[in-house]
């Protein structure tokens, strides 16, 4: 026993690298067959993450990246506490009706303090739900009027997957309007060319993702009353706010997009983009209760209480949801405002400096949508490099700046954005520029052989 006793004290003198468990290759697919010190455990999983890129050189991602210390703190109060436990954690189920009613407030509701809304994992679940409201509602009215429920159809513009998603699991006709010429977003007239009287609903995007403008939604709006006006039809709206949502209401406070709008019957957002919460929160609310079928909330009653549910997960984190609350507190309309539009002048300046390089056109330059640049290579000229290529060569500084092809029609055009979200500063935005001109002046020395087209070589791939 006293020798095992000296074994055990000799190896909690080892230093962490020369222990037997980080001498050999941890397990990678298959579970170990012992346990593991926490420490040496803790140390693996540490060293592996080293090989991510680094969160806050990231400018693909809509997300926050950059938290108040505070935030971290608040996770680590709640981390043990599950939002769908209502009766077991009811103050912070209040924390969540209050946001619900602060967003409902600063949607301009009609009735904020009776509306309905709920917090979900992200704003792909609360399109999703607020999707269902439109579907099911659709079917009530079809009902009513004795006609078909079997080809009901949503009218969006080129949006991200989580619609796609939507429309095929809920067995969905999905009338995406396409990208043509420069027009790069939906339009009202688009818009009615589409529409029916299975169309149960129409979806603008407040910040699309592939170009970063705001949709027109009362462009929108007033088209649908003049056709309602002419036909009878009433074709609702839900906007899609995943970033705008968090945006408009601070920077931009006199845009019309909003529950000031009749025809706008439900709103999604995402709190962990710019309503700057820790990963894992969304929010959907309703204008008012009667926009929400009662057919969709379940009441689930072995918990310890009765409670209301109407989202898509169960048990899920409440922590993302306190920290929402904090934000709300910490900054209200002022902090928000001068958060957002610090990003805005980093993301103006930013378009500003590249457009002033010859290779490139910006086509979104941080006006009249959300706080971001997207630009691409100048047509008709040899740049002896793509974006592509630009964009693995900024890689090697760590920087991640996305270059995609749109969707269609617009395949043949392919972009480079940046996102500029809290956390990202100016003194930041000028070292990646220091960045972006030195990998300019590389391909400029280096040339990249750029493959032809299969037109430039006469019908041949190379």
């Amino acid at each position: 026993m006293l020798h095992e006793k000296e074994i055990i004290r000799e190896s909690l003198g080892d230093s962490i690298y020369s222990s037997a468990d980080l001498s050999i290759a941890m397990p990678k697919y298959t579970f170990p067959l012992k346990e593991h010190s926490p420490r040496h455990a803790y140390q693996v999983i540490s060293d592996e993450l080293m090989l991510d890129g680094n969160s806050r050189q990231n400018l693909a991602t809509f997300c926050q990246t950059w938290l108040e210390p505070e935030i971290h703190d608040i996770m680590n109060l709640t981390i043990d506490k599950n939002m769908i436990d209502k009766d077991e954690y009811p103050q912070t189920a209040e924390l969540e009706e209050r946001c619900v009613h602060m967003l409902a407030s600063l949607w301009n509701s009609p009735n904020a303090t009776n509306t309905l809304g709920t917090s979900t994992t992200g704003s792909s679940e609360a399109a999703m739900l607020g999707g269902m409201a439109l579907l099911w509602k659709w079917r009530e009215r079809q009902k009513a009027a004795g006609k078909p429920i079997d080809k009901p159809n949503l009218v969006t513009g080129p949006v991200q997957i989580c619609w796609h998603k939507f429309t095929r699991y809920w067995d969905v006709e999905h009338r995406e309007i396409p990208m043509e010429g420069d027009r790069l977003i939906m339009n009202a007239e688009e818009v009615l060319k589409r529409v029916d009287e299975n169309t149960i609903g129409v979806v603008p995007t407040l910040g699309v993702t592939f170009t970063c403008d705001y949709e027109p939604v009362k462009e929108v709006s007033d088209a649908l009353d003049k056709l309602e006006k002419e036909t009878g039809l009433n074709i609702p709206i839900h906007v899609d706010g995943a970033s705008g949502g968090f945006l408009a209401p601070f920077v931009d406070p006199d845009l019309e997009w909003d529950f000031r709008l009749p025809r706008v019957k439900s709103i999604n957002t995402s709190g962990h983009k710019f309503g700057l919460a820790p990963l894992g929160v969304g929010w959907v609310i309703w204008r008012d209760k009667e926009d929400l079928p009662e057919d969709l909330i379940f009441w689930v009653n072995y918990l310890g209480g009765n409670m209301p549910t109407f989202a898509l997960n169960f048990s899920r984190p409440g922590g993302q949801i306190v920290a929402q609350y904090y934000n709300f507190l910490r900054l209200g309309k002022e902090g928000y405002r001068k958060i957002h539009q610090a990003c805005y002048d980093v993301a103006q300046w930013l378009a500003d400096e590249i457009g002033k390089l010859g290779p490139f056109e910006i086509i979104y330059d941080g006006r009249g949508g959300i706080p971001a640049l997207a630009w691409k290579l100048k047509e008709g000229v040899d740049h002896g490099f793509t974006l592509f290529d630009l964009a693995d060569r900024l890689r090697t500084r760590g920087w991640l700046v996305p270059a995609y092809t749109l969707p269609a029609n617009r395949e043949d055009l392919a972009i480079q954005r940046i996102l500029v979200k809290h956390g990202f500063s100016k003194d930041l935005a000028s070292l990646l520029m220091k960045d972006y001109v030195d990998s300019v002046n590389h391909f400029t020395k280096h040339p990249v052989a750029v493959p032809l087209t299969e037109e430039e070589s006469g019908g041949f791939k190379h």
